[in-house]
C-alpha cells in the first residue's frame, strides 16, 4: 500500500499565527485513494531544515507533499530548498513565466512575481487554476502552495497521477464509559484484528466521561467485526451507547 508524508513549511504555522488547514484535507483525500498518510512534519522557513526534512521523508515514503513557501517574498524559499535537496539548479521556467503573464497585466510581472517562475531544473509543473503561479513535482515530491484554496485546486490536478488502492474507511461508536475501563478489552480486540487500526478518543460532556472508538481499514467486514466486538465489550462493562 502506498504511503505519504506532508511537509508543512512556514514560520507562521509554528508561531500559531496561521492554523494549518491542509493536513486534514490531504489526509482525507489520500485515504480515499487508499494512500496512508504516515507522517506530518512542520519546519521553519530555513533552507537546511527544509532540505533535511525533505531528504528523510522522500526516502521513506511513496509520496511527499509540501505546502507553503513558493510565493514572491523573501521568506519563500521552498523552491530553492527543493533544488538543493535534488542537487539541481533553479531556472526561470518559460512555461511558468507564460502562465504568470496570463495572470498579470503589463508592467505587473515584476522581479518579485517572477520569482514564482524559478523552478528546479527537471521538475514538472503542477497547474494552479486560481492564481496561475504553478507548483511542481520533483521525483516523488509534490510542491504546492500553502493557501488552502490553491493547494486544493493543485491537488485536484494531480490526483489522477497518484497510485490508487482500496479506499480507507472507518467505523465508530461513542460510549459512556471511562477510557481506562475499556483499555484491556480493546487491546484484545486490536490483537485479534492486526489489519485494522483501532483508536480510542476520550471526551468529557455534561459531566460524563465518553469514549469514541474508531476502527480504520480497507475491509468493511472486518471493521464491522471490530465494532461488534466493541459493543459486546461495552455491554459486559455495563457501558451505554452515547449516540442518539
Amino acid at each position: 500500500m502506498a504511503n505519504a508524508a506532508i511537509l508543512v513549511i512556514g514560520n507562521e504555522i509554528l508561531s500559531g499565527r496561521t492554523q494549518d488547514a491542509n493536513v486534514a484535507y490531504l489526509g482525507k483525500e489520500l485515504a480515499a485513494r487508499g494512500i496512508t498518510l504516515a507522517e506530518v512534519r512542520i519546519v521553519r522557513d530555513d533552507q537546511p531544515a527544509i532540505v533535511a526534512a525533505l531528504d528523510a521523508l522522500r526516502a521513506s515514503h511513496t509520496y511527499v507533499f509540501t505546502s507553503g513557501g513558493i510565493g514572491p517574498t523573501h521568506d519563500d524559499i521552498t523552491s530553492a530548498a527543493i533544488a538543493r535537496a535534488f542537487g539541481v539548479p533553479l531556472e526561470r521556467n518559460p512555461e511558468a513565466v507564460r502562465r504568470l503573464q496570463s495572470r498579470y497585466g503589463d508592467g505587473e510581472l515584476n522581479a518579485a512575481r517572477l520569482k514564482m517562475a524559478e523552478i528546479p531544473v527537471g521538475a514538472q509543473l503542477v497547474d494552479n487554476p486560481i492564481s496561475q503561479a504553478p507548483g511542481f513535482r520533483m521525483g516523488n515530491v509534490f510542491v504546492m502552495a500553502g493557501v488552502p484554496s490553491i493547494l486544493r485546486a493543485m491537488f485536484e490536478g494531480i490526483r489522477h497521477t497518484l497510485a490508487e488502492g482500496p479506499p480507507q474507511i472507518s467505523r465508530s461508536v461513542t460510549l459512556a464509559v471511562r477510557e481506562g475501563d475499556l483499555a484491556e478489552g480493546l487491546t484484545r480486540i486490536q490483537d485479534r484484528h492486526p489489519e485494522v487500526e483501532v483508536g480510542s478518543y476520550p471526551s468529557f460532556t455534561e459531566g460524563r466521561s465518553l469514549v469514541t472508538i474508531v476502527a480504520r481499514g480497507t475491509d468493511a467486514g472486518r471493521l464491522d467485526s471490530v465494532m461488534a466486538e466493541t459493543r459486546v465489550l461495552a455491554a459486559e462493562l455495563g457501558a451505554a451507547s452515547a449516540e442518539a
